[in-house]
Parts: C-alpha cells; structure tokens; sequence
C-alpha cells in the first residue's frame, strides 16, 4: 500500500515518499546533480539514488542530460521538469492571476500598481518587525530569508566575500509575478528598504528570465 508525505514541498505518493522528496528538494535548491553526487548528498549508495530517479523519470518530475568529461563514459545530470512544479507551493497562483487581471480590468494600469504598492506596504511593514532587532548586514539576511521560506520561496541566506547572497529556490507566485511584472519590481524595492541603508541590493539571477531561481546579492556600502 503506497503511503502519502506530508513534505513542506509537496504531497508524494511513493513507498519511500520522504526520500523523494528530499531527492526532489535537493534538485530544486541545487540544480542539476549526477546520482553519485545525490547518493552523496542524501546518504544513498548511487544506485539507490538511481532508483528513486528512475520512479520519478517515470512520472515525469526529472529529467537527465548527459556530459561527456575525458574520455570516460558521459555523466548523467539529473534535474527537475517543469511538471515538478506541481509538487512545490504555488500559494494559489490561479486565484492570484484572475485576481489581478480583474483589477486590471476593473481599475485600469493606474488601479493595478496602487495594489501592487499596498502588498509592498505590507511586506514592508511585516519584515521590518522581523528584523528590526537585527544588529548586522548578515543577520538581516538571514531573518529576511527566514521569513520568505515562510511563505514558500525556499529562501537561504549565503556570505560570498564581504557580500551576502539572498537566494530563493522556488517562487510560489510564479504566475502571478508573470501577469504582473510590477510585483518583483516592487519586491527588490522592499529588500532594499527593509535591509537599510547601509547596503545596497541587486537582483543577479531571475526566474522569469528563465534562471533555474532568483539570487540578490547585497553589498555593505
């Protein structure tokens, strides 16, 4: 009798659904990875990882590329499909996109970005008590990354040098932010207001671009 997951990423149905999932959240903050390096990463043998690929191949949640490294056999990268998506929060994006399509229609461009600007209020508001105590550039970070892992973006916080990297591995509004492209627009501006002054934030990679996750780099000034 197969058994369900409750994973944060999703309901899995599976024999061993707490090891697919984990498979399928390390493709999902990583990128694409060989068996081995899955096995690695997730205390598997290679041929275990392998296995589990196989089944989720099947369902059509993976897919593999090769690449060819010396003159030995090519190697096999693993990496999510886009029917993946289904398996990670998508924060009611159907309702979201008819929603702004209607005040859209309803109230006019004038209208839409008057929303836009009143979520980004809110935002604002919400993360600035989050992480108002916070005595450092990095320890803003991480709260800020905190707190969107809550809301699903499967948000870290990395140093790189003397800069931090806000990373987020999944966009639960995807198709919201695509019928309105004021939302990440205006998310960057609250990053900015919320992280202070003291630093500045540029966006570096997007998902909507059709990077495989959005990355911020904040620089201290």
């Amino acid at each position: 009798m197969s058994k369900i997951s409750n994973s944060p990423i999703g309901k899995i149905d599976d024999a061993n659904p707490a090891t697919r999932a984990r498979v399928l959240d390390l493709l999902k903050r990583e990128g694409e990875q060989s068996s081995s390096a899955l096995g690695a990463a997730l205390g598997l043998t290679p041929m275990a990882a392998r296995l589990h690929l196989y089944e989720l191949e099947a369902e059509g949640l993976v897919t593999a590329r090769a690449e060819a490294k010396g003159r030995g056999r090519p190697t096999k990268l693993w990496m999510l499909t886009e029917e993946a998506a289904r398996v990670f929060p998508d924060a009611h994006q159907g309702l979201a996109v008819d929603m702004i399509k209607s005040v859209e229609e309803l109230f006019g461009a004038e209208g839409l970005a008057r929303l836009v600007k009143k979520h980004g209020d809110r935002q604002r508001a919400a993360y600035g008590e989050k992480l108002k105590s916070a005595k450092s550039v990095g320890e803003r970070v991480k709260r800020l990354a905190k707190a969107r892992s809550g809301e699903g973006y499967m948000a870290e916080a990395k140093k790189d040098g003397r800069d931090w990297l806000l990373i987020e591995n999944h966009c639960p509004i995807c198709s919201a932010a695509k019928a309105c492209t004021g939302l990440c627009a205006g998310e960057l501006k609250v990053f900015q207001d919320v992280l202070g002054e003291g630093v500045t934030i540029a966006r570096e990679e997007h998902i909507l671009a059709g990077a495989r996750r959005c990355a911020y780099r904040v620089k201290p000034r």
